[in-house]
């Protein structure tokens, strides 16, 4: 009985130990759930979120609407004839710069030519006899009205002789501005008519810019304005200001015609080529700008995240002009706020985060 008793006291010492030795690793399989709780949640705030952001600085930008358009010459004629006849000379070459009034075709004039010398013939002798009647009315050797109707007949022939001349002005062809005149369509010799077609002259330093934008831009657009366009075949960009804006909208377009002025000295633009052209509306030199996937768009508001003082701050922002990557912001932000561009899913209001890399918005 001893014996019995012996070995079941030493089997409880020996279960005793391995138990104690046991007890610390068994714990944590019996350990409550809101132990388990309170241990992850003090390890998960010693995390703080990482995040990009930008810190807001003033930026130039240029309110653009991009279009296109058509090169005109600033003033274009096409050569025509007063008086029809025969061409007896052409003076100008095709394709070269001439000069306003210079003379570039002649017509046949033989026959006024005559007119003009008979006509000058009889003023001279109706001028010689006025000013010996004008001497025997002073001496009184005549009366009034015979020196009367000598004057007027010098007073016809005068005339005769302006209309003579003026016709034979007509059988000339003159630059009515000084430009570049184009191909010419006949040759001496050729029988012409006012309605025949010779040359066209252009004046193409400065050149002209048609071009049209949607009605909605009405308010937006003023003369000054500048713009900028490209040609096919020139590596060059033009500018331009708008001179001219049509007081009425098309119809059938619903678009405002718009007409600029750009120089050409080196001859690069050419009439009727296409342009495509950024007509620059306002400039803004004090603008805040961001990046646009930093915008939240919400029903009928936008907003922005915010970094203060180690915190998320949401912030209702008004945006005003937007490019390919940024929006402005005329209302919400400061210079120098801190808006979040990363981790804008996982943000909240009031959430702890550290800032990892931070740009300036105006060199993005």
């Amino acid at each position: 009985m001893r014996k019995v008793t012996k070995r079941i006291i030493t089997i409880a010492v020996i279960l005793l130990i391995f138990g104690g030795l046991a007890y610390p690793k068994v714990k944590p399989l019996f350990s409550s759930p809101s132990d388990s709780q309170e241990q992850g949640g003090s390890s998960g705030s010693s995390r703080i979120m990482q995040v990009e952001a930008v810190e807001m600085d003033y930026e130039t930008i240029e309110d653009r609407i991009h279009t296109s358009g058509t090169i005109e010459a600033n003033e274009v004629v096409e050569l025509a004839a007063e008086a029809s006849g025969i061409v007896t000379g052409i003076y100008f070459e095709e394709g070269t710069e001439v000069e306003k009034g210079e003379l570039l075709l002649k017509i046949n004039d033989s026959e006024l030519q005559a007119q003009k010398q008979r006509a000058m013939y009889r003023l001279n002798l109706a001028e010689q006899r006025e000013e010996r009647q004008r001497r025997l009315l002073e001496r009184g050797g005549i009366s009034q009205d015979d020196y009367d109707a000598t004057l007027n007949e010098l007073n016809v022939l005068r005339s005769e002789l302006q209309l003579i001349e003026a016709q034979i002005d007509q059988t000339e062809i003159r630059a009515p501005f000084s430009g570049i005149i184009g191909l010419k369509y006949v040759s001496v010799g050729s029988y012409i008519t006012s309605t025949s077609r010779i040359a066209s002259l252009q004046e193409i330093d400065p050149v002209k810019i048609d071009f049209s934008i949607p009605e909605r831009f009405l308010a937006r657009v003023n003369r000054g304005d500048r713009i900028q366009f490209r040609v096919q075949g020139a590596d060059s960009t033009f500018s331009g200001e708008v001179y001219a804006i049509e007081p009425r909208i098309e119809t059938q377009t619903r678009t405002l015609q718009i007409r600029a002025l750009s120089d050409n000295p080196q001859r690069l633009l050419y009439p009727g080529a296409f342009a495509n052209i950024t007509l620059i509306m306002e400039e803004i030199d004090d603008a805040l700008m961001v990046p646009a996937i930093a915008v939240i768009p919400e029903l009928n508001a936008q907003k922005v995240f915010v970094e203060r003082d180690g915190k998320v701050e949401e912030v209702r922002i008004q945006t005003g002009i937007r490019t390919s990557e940024k929006v402005q912001v005329v209302d919400g932000l400061q210079r120098g706020d801190r808006v979040l561009t990363t981790g804008l899913l996982q943000v909240r209001p009031g959430m702890d985060i550290q800032i990892s890399e931070l740009h300036k918005s105006n060199e993005i």
